[in-house]
């Protein structure tokens, strides 16, 4: 199944780069966007974005998260800064390849126990991003990410289990706002 959905993506994002060519290349310079998907997870996530060239862009994303996995409570926010490539020159609408860095710093409880969590990792994006003549945007993107975390135990004796967080893993996001 999992691999079928990222066949799935992979044709999505990649099959309108090999139509033709735009003749109306989108004028807006900036985009602000909230990423859907993440609200699953019970996370807030704003992105903005401002077209650096007719080739890239840059990418600022902020999230605040409050979910509960298993037993500790996870309570905190994200910060994940990207510059994007857009191999068709035409920044801010069409496919992109990102790579990125995310930071993450939470406050854990488990029962009693509390802690800190902070995160610091990257990865790589493949994403497509639509602009409508409205201003309308959706962005679809996936990739890999691989993050390394260090916790504090401020009371308590749990030890928090780390490995959601720790090493490899997915990104996958579907976005909607506007560009302006």
């Amino acid at each position: 199944m999992k691999k079928t959905f990222i066949l799935f993506l992979l044709i999505v994002l990649t099959l309108p780069s090999f139509s033709q060519e735009k003749s109306d290349v989108s004028t807006e310079k900036n985009v602000l966007k909230v990423n859907t998907l993440s609200l699953i997870l019970t996370t807030g996530s704003v992105f903005y974005e401002r077209k650096l060239s007719d080739l890239t862009s840059a990418q600022f994303g902020i999230a605040y998260m409050g979910l509960k996995i298993q037993n500790t409570k996870f309570t905190g926010i994200i910060l994940t800064p990207e510059f994007r490539i857009y191999p068709k020159k035409n920044a801010i609408d069409g496919f992109y390849i990102a790579p990125y860095l995310r930071y993450q710093n939470y406050t854990l409880q488990s029962g009693t126990d509390k802690g800190s969590l902070s995160s610091m990792g990257g990865g790589l994006l493949f994403g497509r991003q639509w602009i409508t003549k409205s201003g309308f945007t959706m962005d679809l993107f996936f990739g890999g990410h691989y993050g390394s975390s260090n916790i504090k135990v401020n009371s308590g004796t749990d030890t928090f289990d780390t490995n959601l967080i720790t090493g490899f893993g997915m990104r996958v996001g579907f976005a909607l706002g506007f560009a302006f």
